[in-house]
């Protein structure tokens, strides 16, 4: 009821937003709101399966714990690579408007794909069809994840201060989903079924698919394609989003061929990045190696932080005191973390700044890893202190769940600000995917490390989880305290007194995408 009830007063504040005659709300353009929204209901979806994903898997289709990890991070790291393929296509010949609505389209199949579960076991031919829902929200996304982050910073000039806080509203939007979907779909699949929680989250898809063409006006032709698109070509790319699905579907059944395919296309793409760089001026070049630097810490930071809706969720349901409460529900802890503390960290960084001491971005992002390993060091040593075999208090889940919170909010909105803020405007769509792509790899390293909490025989023990949580939570620490020592020279080779807004006033501005991004508050950074 109370998530019912939060549910409408967002509800109600999107009505204000679309009819209030002011072309900006609370100092920010409509346009952002509408992005917002769109994104709440996405994530909405997206968060409430993920809920129940490592249960259906386990419980459902009976893979064994190490499997169903794997699946999961698979999963998870298909849905963060194929950004590249959407912003490329998006950069080039679609323009990320449209790009975003093929992709809504596509997830609201996927998710209604879900809500068919047949008997289950895996001999169960429906099996197929969950592949196929899998493979159709993993395309989607490729879609729309990295495109409608572009919208939002095409809204703002890149040295707007408005921007770090546009980003943090915008990530408030996603964690306001999140949470509401954790809630709601996890406690209808685990109470009544898993059709109802599947279908829940479909149907948010489906609304935030609604809001994003209604609100279409509110943009101000932000996100069109780079030069006039014909509808062949513009068919012919929806047509290849529809070749990658099948790909899709055959990939997500063999997870050794996505960790070669991580590799190698890995290479390939900082490749590209490296060769794209050499073209670029002296200090755009430079800028390109930061982002480079950012990038790298992604798989880190995602691998440990993943663990939540994998062997930690298990963790939750099988030997942790939860009463009676559903673990899927302990998903939305995060999501509310940072509805609570996102406003907080967002003045924090300002105030700073105004001072002089906001930590630069590669600061941030070591504090991250600081906080990240450390969540699971806290956790191993709360569930040690009750001794073996005992449940663990649910208070360390809370715990955990904190400083991998205020983790993220060191790394994910700042990482998101700094990729396109960073990168040349002709690639800034790809940069953002490179930036999802690196999370995919993180995504599967979180699937590896779930696999390895099952230990030999496939099924999770408390004594062998804790152990790799301890392993893992100490080599972050180690990384952090090297980043955070690099950090003062990564800071020097972002050149922020020479970054400025590029000449935007050209002929059919409004038909063209800017795909101009993110910034942060610069007075902490400035060169000395």
């Amino acid at each position: 009821m109370i998530a019912l009830g939060f549910l409408a007063i967002l509800l109600a504040g999107g009505v204000y937003v679309a009819t209030t005659k002011s072309p900006e709300v609370a100092g920010h353009p409509k346009g952002l709101y509408v992005l917002f929204f769109a994104e709440m209901w996405e994530r909405f979806s997206f968060y409430g399966m993920r809920a129940l994903l490592i249960f259906y898997l386990t419980k459902h289709w009976l893979f064994d714990d190490s499997q169903g990890n794997l699946i999961y991070g698979a999963y998870l790291s298909l849905v963060y690579i194929t950004p590249v393929l959407g912003g490329y296509l998006a950069d080039r010949y679609l323009g990320q408007r449209k790009a975003v609505q093929f992709g809504a389209v596509l997830l609201t199949i996927g998710h209604a794909l879900m809500a068919f579960e047949g008997t289950g076991g895996q001999a169960d031919p429906i099996i197929n069809i969950f592949w196929l829902a899998l493979a159709f929200i993993i395309v989607g996304s490729g879609f729309l994840k990295a495109n409608i982050s572009v919208i939002v910073g095409q809204l703002y000039p890149l040295t707007d201060v408005r921007r770090d806080g546009a980003y943090t509203i915008f990530y408030i939007g996603i964690n306001v989903g999140a949470a509401l979907g954790v809630i709601m779909a996890g406690w209808l699949g685990e109470t009544y079924g898993w059709a109802y929680g599947f279908g829940a989250a479909g149907i948010g898809m489906l609304l935030g698919l609604i809001v994003f063409i209604l609100g279409r006006p509110f943009l101000l032709g932000r996100g069109e394609a780079p030069r006039p698109l014909t509808k062949r070509t513009e068919w012919s790319l929806y047509g290849v989003g529809l070749v990658a699905i099948a790909v899709m579907w055959a990939l997500i059944q063999y997870q050794d061929v996505i960790q070669n395919l991580l590799i190698f296309s890995g290479i390939a793409l900082l490749g590209y990045v490296l060769f794209e760089s050499f073209k670029l001026e002296p200090h755009a070049r430079d800028r390109m190696f930061v982002v480079l630097f950012l990038i790298a810490l992604n798989p880190v930071f995602w691998g440990l932080f993943e663990q939540a809706g994998g062997s930690l969720n298990l963790y939750t349901d099988r030997y942790v005191s939860r009463g009676d409460v559903p673990a899927s529900l302990f998903q939305s802890i995060n999501a509310i973390y940072i509805i609570l503390l996102g406003p907080i960290f967002a003045t924090l960084w300002v105030l700073l700044g105004r001072r002089g001491f906001e930590p630069s971005t590669p600061a941030k992002f070591g504090l991250a890893l600081v906080q990240v390993g450390l969540g699971f060091l806290v956790f191993v040593w709360g569930a040690q202190s009750v001794g073996p075999g005992v449940a663990t208090p649910v208070l360390f889940v809370f715990l955990i769940y904190l400083l991998h919170t205020t983790g993220e909010l060191c790394l994910s909105p700042v990482g998101l600000s700094a990729m396109n803020r960073l990168a040349p405007r002709h690639l800034a769509s790809l940069i953002m995917g490179a930036w999802f792509y690196m999370t995919a790899v993180g995504n599967f390293v979180a699937g590896k490390i779930g696999e390895a909490t099952g230990g030999e025989g496939g099924e999770m023990t408390q004594e062998g989880t804790l152990a790799v949580y301890s392993t893992i939570g100490w080599w972050t620490i180690g990384i952090a305290a090297v980043v955070l020592a690099l950090s003062p020279l990564v800071k020097r080779w972002m050149h922020l007194d020479t970054l400025a807004d590029e000449d935007r006033a050209m002929l059919g501005q409004a038909e063209l995408a800017e795909p101009a991004a993110a910034g942060v508050n610069t007075k902490g950074e400035t060169k000395r």
